[in-house]
């Protein structure tokens, strides 16, 4: 009987979207009695020294997952730095630079000749797409192969040496139909590989008090936009408080304020300071507190494959500002009539505004939402899609 391995860069309990569609994703089909491992390395997470080992080598199980951990090498830092750099200021790479790129993103080699010497036994699920677990362990075995590619419209998709183990796979999963459309745009129409949306499961029984919220950071009834996530430039906050600065300046936020919760640091302008409440890391209560509480959850991201931070805020029955230009939040927001989006600070402006004013709407929107995602996320709808494509490849659940 073969397994199925998720095989990814960092693995736990640990902040991120990536990082909590595996896990939960490997729990919940190990609870339905599918047989799944986890493949990863030694990194502590995103935040961490790539070239270092957190973790110890080993296999162990974490909340019934099989989970075996492979030791990292020191890598070229600076060179990777420097590439990257080049990366994020939209330029490009030859073949040997972006050769160099994912060689120096981190170095695993215990882990891909694990891979190779027991391919036999697995069918890998690669995710997210770029980096050296999905690149070079999806070139082991492409035909037992399948990617969650966590597909955003950013320079790092448009690099030529991913095309190969994205084009190459079994099949390919995508969390968003805007998703799907970027890979057919990126890698053409598919010949023999099997592509669909799965989605992401989210959790939909969780609960939530506006009034402890309030009471815990003295918010009383102020009225707030709230932004939950990483607060780092790769997720537009600098616009986002640049924009809210604006709006307070202009005068059409008093009385409001900017609420922050999430890990990363962030730089707050003096001027717009007074105006945010910047939380960071609170307990996930309080997260969800904070969404039931809000007037509405902005999402200002550009590169968005799925978004938990929207479904969560539906969930709690609140409407989502999201940035026009990332084609999956745009889709969410439509599809599911709970939410509005912006291009630039007078669109931002007018949609703080519009929920600021009209909070039967909001709610109606929010509403919108919560049905949305019951509809298509909810763990039931996702491991149904899942299971089916696990029986067309032939795999079984464990014998118990």
């Amino acid at each position: 009987m073969r397994k199925i391995a998720f095989v990814t860069p960092w693995y736990g309990q640990i902040p991120g979207g990536m990082e909590s569609l595996t896990r939960t994703t490997a729990e919940k089909l190990t609870a339905a009695g599918w047989p799944v491992e986890i493949l990863t390395t030694c990194i502590k997470d995103f935040y961490a020294d790539w070239g270092t080992n957190y973790h110890q080598p080993s296999l162990r199980h974490e909340n019934g997952v099989a989970v075996r951990r492979f030791p990292v090498q020191q890598r070229d830092k600076a060179t990777f730095d420097a590439l990257n750099q080049r990366l994020m200021l939209g330029m490009s790479l030859n073949t040997a630079e972006q050769q160099t790129f994912i060689n120096e993103l981190f170095r695993a080699p215990d882990l891909y000749a694990y891979m190779a010497k027991n391919q036999a036994d697995y069918w890998f699920i690669c995710t997210p797409y770029m980096f050296p677990t999905a690149y070079f362990g999806g070139l082991i075995a492409p035909q037992r192969t399948l990617h969650i590619p966590c597909l955003h419209d950013e320079s790092y998709a448009h690099l030529d040496l991913y095309r190969e183990p994205l084009t190459k796979a079994q099949g390919l999963l995508f969390l968003s139909h805007a998703e799907a459309a970027l890979a057919k745009q990126l890698f053409g129409t598919p010949t023999g590989q099997w592509r669909g949306v799965v989605g992401m499961g989210v959790e939909t029984d969780f609960t939530a008090d506006t009034t402890q919220f309030r009471a815990k950071y003295r918010l009383g009834d102020t009225p707030f936009l709230l932004y939950a996530g990483r607060r780092e430039a790769g997720k537009n906050v600098p616009l986002l408080l640049e924009y809210w600065g604006r709006y307070q300046k202009e005068g059409r936020g008093r009385g409001r304020k900017l609420v922050l919760i999430g890990s990363g640091a962030v730089s707050i302008p003096p001027l717009t300071a007074a105006h945010v409440l910047d939380l960071g890391f609170v307990p996930l209560a309080d997260k969800y507190n904070a969404y039931a509480a809000a007037t509405a959850t902005c999402q200002p991201s550009l590169h968005e494959s799925f978004s938990i931070v929207i479904m969560e805020s539906w969930l709690a029955g609140r409407p989502v500002m999201v940035h026009g230009q990332c084609a999956v939040t745009r889709e969410h927001a439509l599809s599911a009539n709970g939410g509005l989006y912006f291009t630039n600070y007078e669109e931002f402006a007018a949609t703080a505004d519009f929920f600021f004013s009209q909070p039967a709407v909001a709610d109606e929107m929010g509403a919108n939402g919560r049905a949305y995602v019951h509809t298509h996320f909810a763990w039931d709808v996702v491991l149904a899609k899942y299971e089916a494509l696990f029986h067309q490849l032939g795999l079984e659940k464990s014998l118990k």
